[in-house]
């Protein structure tokens, strides 16, 4: 039998070629094929929330992949409607959330390498959502080097993609490239499975399974035919110049002072060198006619923005054109009143959260066509308000049980992924109203728990830092462990300067690229194949117990913790690899004489 890594590498090959993909869904028999999957999702934040069952990734071995598969051979496997919950959206609003079961997570997450592996070269290089090695940095980077020296931004709203895709369409959409009728069966057959809402089962007509782990990667597939149309139909259509290379007309005017400025440098002429650049400065060095326009398409899933240099009449009609098209061959509505068009010089388009805007400049006319990218002012409004009540900063007071190490850590990594997020702004330093903001919410929460000033806090926990040359002010906590580097975490030190380039991206290597896996996930596959328990050291089928956050095992408190915690903890792993007795034990919070050889002491932590 071919190993999964020659098997991804041939469905890699045959999508680069644009070739059909056949016999795909005998690739579902393989073992391997789940054992890199979960090493994929083991460590999600919903591995362990339950579905409509009580099944969850909690308690996975390789009895159980064999039991998926010989389901899946003998083509008995049944997907479980998915749990409806809701979770509240920027605007106040909620969204429908899908929680599936666990053995439908793995599955999903087997059928997403094969399809991702034959997909993925077949997608448009101007999309960007839920893609590997691709997000909404990538993206921008792509907005700022692209789309200058544009007239009008037209940013793209579709009424509720997800729940609307049609999945007669997608079964369509994925017939013509794979040509495995009990593969499609298998999808067809997880889009109408339904959901539970209140106890109560619904039917799914349209859509894909919102928080299924295979969702994206599908509504790609959709809107890849809608990527397909704009590259092949629309950008050529609405691209061309008067010129030979890209670009308007250039100004006779503006030619002729150039090269008698030229002429005045060449004949060490600085009088009329610096003259002939003032009047040059007057006027435009290039005409604006009929005889050029630009136009450049960027998707980030359900979010898209094209940018077009032309009147305005034009953009309305690049907009009726498209909205014709989506609701023709996708059967998607088009928010005519949401998909605004804005001047790109005289007003602000918003695209992943980021204001931008065409920069225009008589004082440094280097800059001007250039896209101006900024943090938007609600953004910075509405993450102050979190930390503030009727205009006053406040302590958090559910963080307050906490200690001072993990309370400081919490107030950093929510300010350092703010600031990372922006650090492609032109005005990220607008971000030190939030730093001070969220500087003295720590305080105020740290002087709470102790019941004490702020100016205490401040003597108590202030250090300095140096970063880049620069020294910056921080407040920071220290953990110290008997044998081991002390643990420390610090509030600030994050310099607010603009960083052009900076790609956050998926830094974990994916499944299915060239036959690799992160390291760091692969580790657990090592440590379920030696078939050994961590708690009582006996050898045999083995289970992986499974812990929301391993810092909520260390939570303060007067009990004494159990034996597979202190394990745990002094392993550092949300995982535990048990015997079916021991992982039994632990969920009927039972002790076993087993376990008192890993009477491990707890390290002491500060308060």
């Amino acid at each position: 039998m071919q190993k999964i890594e020659t098997v991804l590498n041939v469905i890699q090959s045959r999508g680069k070629q644009g070739k059909t993909l056949e016999r795909l869904y005998r690739q579902l028999f393989k073992k391997e094929l789940y054992e890199k999957a979960y090493a994929e999702i083991y460590a999600n934040k919903g591995a362990i929330t339950q579905g409509t069952s009580e099944d969850t990734l909690d308690g996975m071995s390789h009895k159980r992949i064999t039991g998926i598969i010989q389901r899946v051979k003998t083509a008995t496997y049944r997907w479980n409607p998915v749990r409806r919950t809701y979770i509240p959206k920027g605007d106040g609003r909620e969204r429908p959330l899908g929680i599936p079961s666990g053995d439908d997570k793995l599955l999903q997450a087997a059928m997403k390498i094969l399809l991702e592996a034959f997909y993925e070269q077949q997608f448009s290089k101007r999309s960007h959502g839920f893609r590997p090695g691709r997000g909404c940095h990538t993206a921008l980077k792509q907005i700022r080097e692209s789309h200058r020296d544009t007239s009008w931004f037209i940013e793209g709203d579709i009424k509720g993609c997800f729940d609307n895709i049609d999945q007669e369409t997608l079964l369509g959409i994925m017939e013509e490239k794979i040509k495995d009728q009990r593969f499609l069966n298998l999808v067809k057959y997880l889009m109408k499975a339904g959901y539970m809402e209140d106890w109560k089962w619904y039917g799914t007509y349209s859509g894909t399974p919102q928080g299924g782990i295979i969702s994206p990667l599908l509504a790609n597939i959709y809107l890849d035919v809608f990527d397909s149309w704009v590259e092949e139909e629309l950008l050529p259509h609405y691209n061309y110049g008067s010129l030979k290379e890209k670009g308007r007309k250039r100004n006779p005017e503006y030619r002729h002072y150039e090269f008698k400025r030229r002429q005045a440098r060449e004949k060490g002429n600085v009088e009329a060198y610096e003259r002939y650049g003032k009047l040059m400065k007057t006027i435009p060095s290039v005409i604006d006619d009929d005889s050029y326009r630009k136009l450049e398409y960027i998707r980030y899933a359900d979010d898209f923005l094209l940018s077009f240099a032309g009147p305005k009449k034009e953009a309305e009609e690049i907009r009726n054109r498209i909205s014709e098209f989506l609701e023709r061959e996708l059967d998607l509505e088009l928010s005519i009143e949401k998909t605004l068009i804005t001047h790109a010089r005289d007003e602000k388009a918003k695209f992943l959260g980021y204001d931008l805007c065409v920069m225009q400049r008589n004082e440094r006319r280097s800059a001007n066509g250039t896209i101006w990218l900024g943090v938007p002012r609600e953004v910075i409004q509405n993450t102050k308000r979190k930390y503030t009540k009727n205009g006053k900063v406040v302590h958090r007071p559910e963080l307050l049980l906490n200690s001072d190490f993990d309370i400081i850590a919490m107030f950093q990594s929510e300010y350092r992924g703010l600031v990372q997020y922006y650090q492609m702004a032109h005005n990220v330093h607008r971000l030190s109203e939030v730093e001070w903001v969220t500087s003295t919410s720590l305080l105020k929460t740290l002087a709470g728990k102790h019941k004490t000033s702020v100016n205490k806090m401040v003597k108590k926990y202030k250090k300095t830092k140096i970063v880049n040359g620069k020294t910056y002010r921080v407040f920071e906590a220290k953990i110290e462990r008997e044998g081991k580097k002390t643990l420390t975490a610090h509030y600030g030190a994050i310099p607010l300067i603009r960083k052009p380039e900076t790609q956050i991206e998926d830094k974990v290597t994916r499944v299915g690229y060239g036959g690799m896996i992160g390291t760091n996930r692969s580790e657990l596959l090592t440590r379920m194949s030696s078939n050994k328990c961590d708690m009582c050291e006996k050898e045999g089928e083995v289970e992986v117990h499974h812990v929301q956050k391993l810092k909520d095992l260390n939570k303060p408190g007067r009990k004494k913790k159990p034996a597979w915690v202190r394990r745990m903890s002094a392993l550092r792993r949300k995982t535990l690899i048990v015997c079916k007795t021991c992982h039994k034990d632990i969920h009927a919070g039972k002790h076993r004489s087993e376990w008192d050889n890993w009477n491990i002491k707890l390290e002491s932590r500060v308060r």
